[in-house]
């Protein structure tokens, strides 16, 4: 493809907050070079589906993208890129309207490939020492994702992140903070910070993460920082009181436990206990009583035993947190789960699936009636949706008010009601 000037481009992105903010950054690369984004009544000259592969689910959503994007676009220039490209490219290649197939780290040389002729599968070894590729959402004016982190070295079991990724690495404070100030200059109102595994931040740099957040604490024009998806081994005590007492973090923890039960973690392959989460509950509890909790658990995953995940239900149960993000366990080729002899039936699956989303509904169902008379800043967005526009308070609940163009991106002092209050029943 060459001759770059009014070509159209359009990205599909799918998966985790990381894929969006590097599918932004991948798309002011292409404007840099001549593209232009295609407008919704164009047919895009190219376009790139940035893809997830964290479960069977994952991946079989991908593969359906990728379809109805070519009978949508038959003539658009088809590539493919992003985790399941990584891990399963000669799956992806044979797909009818696919181009190109470009490996998780690869798409950032995009630019670069569209030129030379004959390339139609470029996926690197995630083994070996890959650098780190800033990325940063620009398009969204309220909420912004900044990429801090990537790849991991955890090796859980269940897990082929590692190898769709490759190791852990960061850039540097300095230049993570200049990409803040510049979401700051443009407007921005609140970042979230997004990784692989953030809380792993600066193996690459000789930083931390704590380093990290008391930097960005500093900048101005900034409402607010999000701090995503941590690890609890990784959520040291010092963080969760810098975020107390910080002028810019929220009061919102994403920490995945993936099960109450520790013998279920020690067969995942995890590095921390119950006790370990049980004590970061209730240390973000005792300081920030109206933090909002989110919590990621993974259900049915093999050697998960009925009393296993009867031990995990009550553990979770027990747990002062505000919502559960359930996942139901996928098999994925390559991993060590696989040799794990007792698997868990599909059926068995959705019923535990079903008990834990009952208790997530319940548990955010308390902590919206917590919030109840309490006095909360609201970031308004943009959408409008039967009249109401929609925004987040510090502390994560989502609320809304008659649409008013005047309020997009601006912050408001709200009174938590019945009234205001969206998406759960009081």
């Amino acid at each position: 493809m060459s001759g770059f000037t009014d070509k159209t481009f359009a990205f599909y992105t799918l998966g985790c907050k990381l894929n969006f903010a590097e599918s932004s950054s991948i798309g002011r690369t292409l404007i840099e070079i001549g593209f232009r984004k295609a407008k919704n009544t164009e047919h895009p000259d190219i376009c790139i589906v940035n893809t997830c592969s964290v479960t069977d689910g994952a991946d079989k959503k991908c593969r359906q993208a990728i379809h109805k994007i070519h009978r949508e676009h038959p003539n658009a220039y088809l590539v493919v890129t992003g985790c399941y490209a990584q891990l399963k490219p000669d799956e992806i290649i044979v797909i009818d309207g696919v181009d190109l197939v470009l490996g998780a780290n690869d798409k950032f040389i995009l630019p670069d490939i569209l030129n030379q002729e004959g390339i139609n599968r470029i996926v690197s070894d995630t083994r070996k020492s890959t650098p780190f590729f800033s990325s940063c959402s620009f398009e969204d004016r309220t909420r912004h994702f900044l990429k801090v982190q990537d790849g991991c070295d955890y090796f859980c079991t269940y897990c082929t992140i590692p190898f769709a990724r490759g190791r852990s690495r960061n850039g540097s404070i300095k230049d993570l903070y200049a990409e803040a100030n510049q979401v700051a200059s443009q407007g921005g109102k609140e970042i979230i910070l997004t990784g692989v595994n953030i809380g792993d931040f600066g193996k690459t740099t000789g930083e931390s993460f704590l380093d990290l957040i008391k930097a960005l604490d500093e900048i101005e024009g900034i409402e607010r920082f999000r701090i995503s998806s941590i690890e609890p081994d990784l959520l040291t005590d010092e963080i969760i009181n810098f975020v107390a007492k910080s002028k810019r973090f929220a009061p919102h923890f994403h920490i995945p436990l993936q099960s109450g039960c520790d013998d279920v973690l020690k067969l995942m392959h995890r590095h921390y206990d119950t006790a370990l989460f049980a004590h970061k509950i209730k240390l973000i509890k005792e300081i920030i009583p109206d933090a909002f909790i989110g919590v990621d658990v993974i259900v049915g995953t093999r050697g998960e035993t009925p009393e296993f995940f009867d031990s995990s239900y009550n553990f979770i149960s027990s747990l002062d947190v505000s919502e559960l993000h359930i996942f139901s366990y996928s098999e994925r080729a390559g991993t060590a789960a696989l040799r794990i002899p007792l698997v868990v039936t599909a059926q068995e699956k959705k019923r535990r699936s079903q008990l834990l989303l009952d208790l997530s509904a319940a548990k955010i169902n308390d902590f919206y009636k917590s919030q109840i008379g309490t006095k909360r800043r609201v970031l308004w967005e943009a959408s409008n949706k039967k009249g109401f526009m929609f925004g987040f308070t510090e502390n994560y609940l989502k609320l809304k008010r008659p649409f008013d163009k005047a309020y997009i991106n601006k912050i408001e002092d709200v009174i938590v009601n019945s009234d205001n209050i969206t998406e759960v029943n009081i």
